[in-house]
């Protein structure tokens, strides 16, 4: 039986520390059946190789957000790349361009996320890649830096289908969460319908993006039911089928199978 697979979540994140166990003992019964959680800033490397190790369910992904890009040097990019031959790390993520917070700077951004890319090049891994209003530049560094040879996901879609497409045309997934369920997510909307299924992989960005009807309150993968569901109504299709393709495309984003 199939059964929906997490592919972005921050369990490390101090909005669970006081239940993150009761929310894991959950999970099976939600439908639920593995979980990477990733990484973003330099104190969540290990926090989250800890949790991968401790839970059976669990994966990781290890690299620094763009945002939280300024400390990086080579030598502490040096360390992370000694922790992907792990066999509990399935990505490097979430790394990428932010414009929307636009620091630290855009060149020292497209510098990390440059360096990330080729990091993940020589681990022969995925990225995770996190864009926001950056679309352009994200594209050309992708293109520049050959993304179609490395593969992984856009996580937490937030462009347009035309571009959505491009993106696929390279071989990338594309991450969508509860955004989809809100009412103003038209663009959001034309992408889960307007793409193949078999690009689509589910998220949450817990403990962001509650889904309704928990818009604005803390997110967590028992909320991804709702995410399916609302996939599979502007598809036309049942929502197992939805959880089936996307555990199955997860599976080989992360290759796993």
């Amino acid at each position: 039986m199939s059964m929906i697979f997490e592919t972005h979540a921050h369990y490390n994140d101090e909005a669970f520390l006081e239940d993150r166990e009761e929310i894991f003992a959950q999970l099976k019964d939600r439908g639920i059946g593995r979980v990477v959680n990733i990484a973003s800033d330099l104190a969540s490397i290990d926090e989250c190789l800890d949790l991968a190790h401790r839970y059976p369910f669990m994966y990781c992904a290890l690299g620094i957000h763009p945002s939280d890009s300024a400390p990086l040097t080579d030598e502490l990019l040096a360390g992370i790349r000694d922790k992907l031959d792990d066999p509990r790390v399935v990505a490097v993520g979430e790394i990428g361009l932010d414009y929307y917070w636009d620091t630290p700077d855009r060149k020292i951004q497209k510098h990390w996320f440059e360096a990330q890319l080729e990091m993940a090049r020589e681990a022969d891994l995925p990225v995770v890649i996190h864009s926001r209003e950056a679309a352009q530049d994200t594209m050309q560094l992708m293109q520049d830096h050959r993304a179609q040879e490395i593969g992984g996901v856009v996580h937490c879609y937030s462009y347009s289908l035309e571009l959505a497409r491009e993106f696929v045309k390279m071989g990338f997934f594309i991450g969508i969460g509860g955004v989809v369920t809100f009412k103003n997510a038209r663009k959001l909307k034309e992408v889960a319908a307007g793409i193949s299924l078999e690009n689509i992989v589910l998220e949450t960005d817990s403990p962001y993006l509650a889904p309704v009807p928990f818009r604005g309150k803390r997110n967590s993968s028992l909320n991804l039911p709702y995410v399916a569901e609302a996939i599979a109504q502007l598809r036309g299709i049942s929502a197992e089928e939805v959880i089936a393709r996307t555990e199955e495309n997860a599976e080989r984003l992360y290759r796993l199978r």
